[in-house]
């Protein structure tokens, strides 16, 4: 027989609650310093993840930054002022390791958000967000651990890890409410 939906939610909250514990909350500290430093910011990453970098990067706007996501035909080239957000949460992605190369070339510093802290693009960052949750590394077999499918706890950890963030920054640079809004697009 299937679980009650509402079972489920209840699982799906309990999985997530680890990824938000003291110790990966004590993160945001390091990361809210780089990101109100950084002269410009350029996010990126893959698939779902790619996604969750882009709502990062429009709340990031949203907050006065000089954010951008990295493919957009407005992005600026990035110099030794700026910072390259990625994801890799399974610890690598080719085009993500690629970017940081590039990034690195020209001077930026580059942050690696991921699940897989020793995976080879973690391990090339100037800075590691380490967000413990399955990706699709570890999706099968023995290795899973979540109810939800491939990456899924991983993605949603970012966007929960991402609002906390953006709470804390509006807090450290003073940003009201409204003033967020009012950097919202009317073109919508």
């Amino acid at each position: 027989m299937a679980l009650q939906r509402d079972t489920l939610a209840d699982l799906i909250l309990a999985e997530l609650r680890p990824g938000l514990s003291a110790d990966v909350l004590q993160q945001i500290d390091s990361l809210a310093e780089a990101l109100t430093t950084a002269q410009r910011i350029a996010c990126y990453g893959v698939g779902r993840e790619g996604l969750m970098m882009k709502a990062l990067a429009m709340r990031l706007f949203h907050l006065g930054l000089d954010a951008h996501v990295v493919g957009d035909m407005t992005t600026p080239a990035v110099t030794t002022q700026d910072l390259l957000v990625v994801s890799a949460g399974p610890g690598h992605f080719s085009t993500v390791e690629a970017l940081m190369d590039v990034a690195k070339k020209a001077g930026a510093k580059v942050i690696c958000v991921t699940a897989e802290p020793d995976g080879a693009v973690p391990m090339k960052a100037d800075l590691v967000i380490h967000l413990p949750a399955q990706t699709m590394a570890a999706d099968r077999g023995d290795a899973a651990t979540s109810i939800l499918p491939m990456g899924s706890l991983y993605e949603a950890l970012m966007f929960l890890f991402f609002e906390i963030l953006v709470l804390d920054l509006r807090e450290r640079m003073e940003i009201s409410p409204d003033a967020m809004r009012a950097n919202h697009t009317n073109l919508e």
